[in-house]
């Protein structure tokens, strides 16, 4: 594994941990959202997480999180000029961003699981443990802080976590692909990727442009902080296996489509290293299974096809539109609901699927830049111009996906989407100092 290099001291200890560290595997979670109804209660709870916050930062049993949308700093009673040095995607919200981003038809705001996209969702808790021992223990503090108070009512909450196998509803080995961020202490999954300056995950460092993105003022607000991006993703697990039947003439045919759709095989083996069969070994060993480039491995794409998943979500050295390292996301992909049973062919009507967390400094040059340009649009790569990402694109049964292959490629056509959006909102995850800042207003 890469080690991180120390070019920038980061102030770990006001960094909320859940923004940089790599979580337990397997474990379990839970996601709530809040709605502060009395800012003086809001405030107060805030005081109240604090310190539950501070003690997950250097724990390994369980990790705790807060973060506030737009529409919660205004309720705290944040000032105005506060609120207007957001940048305007985080006060918009993700509900009005959706046609930007995909989220039409099914997937469209209209059609959310509410609260999500609705203005009452002010403040989401986070809690993950390796066991549920250590996740009861940090939930019963943080449901006493909040429903000690009136004028806090707690409006939603998903359970979620990742199996031992760490595989996702649609079968995939997950979580594979993290970056070094310089200054951290944390390695990196990726021996050839060189550390990420800290600036474009955190607030108040330079970036990969050697420049400082404005921060929300004042600096004790938007210093060390983030932005959250959360978005509960339904997986339609039949439908992706009846499409694989449907286009291939064997089981071994089935498997070898799915991988090229996601880019990686179930075991986690990466197509760019075992392209033609499974290699359980490969998958499982954390020091090989995203050990690689695209320009040394599969520069055409005939092993990992330029249009699949993976490589859209996570491109490399690949020549593609945009500079790959400026729209580096640190991705925390959580799985809801049982997994339908291996050979099921027929949706059994369970809400299953991932709860997509990305943390980074840009929602517009990360996040938005990738599911708009990257995953949805196909001009992100030479050749499959008009794909979009087979796995999460917004296709709707005439989708198509380009498999480069010598002498003549396949395509694939009448691709049906995949994963539905239920809903979801941008969040600021403040350091700890902005959270004591925040709990302290007299506005």
């Amino acid at each position: 594994m890469s080690r991180v290099e120390t070019g920038v001291t980061l102030e770990l200890d006001d960094i909320q941990s859940g923004a940089l560290h790599p979580r337990p595997s397997p474990y379990v979670g839970v996601y709530i959202l809040l709605r502060i109804d009395d800012r003086r209660a809001g405030r107060e709870l805030l005081r109240r997480l604090i310190p539950a916050v501070a003690a997950t930062a250097s724990s390994q049993k369980a990790w705790g999180s807060v973060a506030l949308s737009f529409q919660g700093l205004k309720a705290l009673g944040v000032p105005q000029s506060s609120l207007d040095s957001f940048p305007l995607p985080f006060q918009q919200g993700m509900a009005a961003r959706a046609a930007l981003l995909g989220d039409v038809g099914e997937s469209a705001p209209e059609n959310w699981e509410k609260p999500l996209g609705t203005p009452d969702v002010h403040l989401a808790i986070s809690v993950l443990s390796p066991d549920a021992a250590g996740l009861d223990g940090v939930l019963a503090r943080a449901r006493k802080a909040y429903q000690e108070l009136s004028g806090i009512s707690s409006i939603w909450r998903l359970d979620c976590h990742v199996l031992p196998n760490e595989k996702e509803a649609f079968g995939f080995k997950d979580g594979i692909s993290h970056p070094a961020v310089e200054g951290s202490g944390i390695p990196g999954t990726n021996p050839k990727e060189q550390p990420l300056k800290a600036g474009e995950f955190i607030l108040g460092y330079p970036d990969e442009l050697g420049e400082l993105e404005p921060m929300p003022r004042p600096e004790v607000l938007g210093k060390n902080g983030s932005y959250i991006v959360f978005r509960k993703l339904h997986q339609r697990v039949a439908a992706f296996r009846q499409y694989l039947k449907a286009n291939s003439s064997s089981p071994e045919e089935e498997e070898l489509l799915g991988a090229k759709l996601m880019g990686r095989w179930q075991s986690g083996a990466p197509l760019a290293l075992c392209p033609f069969r499974d290699d359980p070994e490969l998958g499982a060993d954390p020091k090989r299974n995203n050990d690689f480039l695209f320009k040394d491995e599969d520069p055409k794409g005939l092993k990992t096809p330029p249009g699949s998943h993976v490589r859209r979500m996570n491109p490399r050295d690949s020549e593609i539109a945009g500079a790959a390292r400026l729209h580096r996301m640190i991705r925390r992909g959580t799985s809801y609901g049982p997994m339908l049973p291996p050979g099921v062919l027929e949706d059994d009507g369970a809400e299953r699927g991932l709860a997509f967390v990305f943390v980074g400094a840009r929602l517009e040059r990360q996040f938005e830049f990738v599911q708009s340009e990257w995953v949805n649009k196909g001009q992100f790569f030479e050749g499959p111009f008009g794909d979009k990402d087979p796995i999460v694109g917004a296709n709707d049964g005439s989708g198509r996906f380009t498999i480069p292959q010598e002498p003549i490629r396949r395509r694939l056509q009448g691709l049906p989407a995949f994963v539905v959006t239920r809903g979801g909102e941008y969040f600021f995850g403040p350091g700890l100092r902005a959270l004591r800042w925040l709990s302290a207003l007299e506005t």
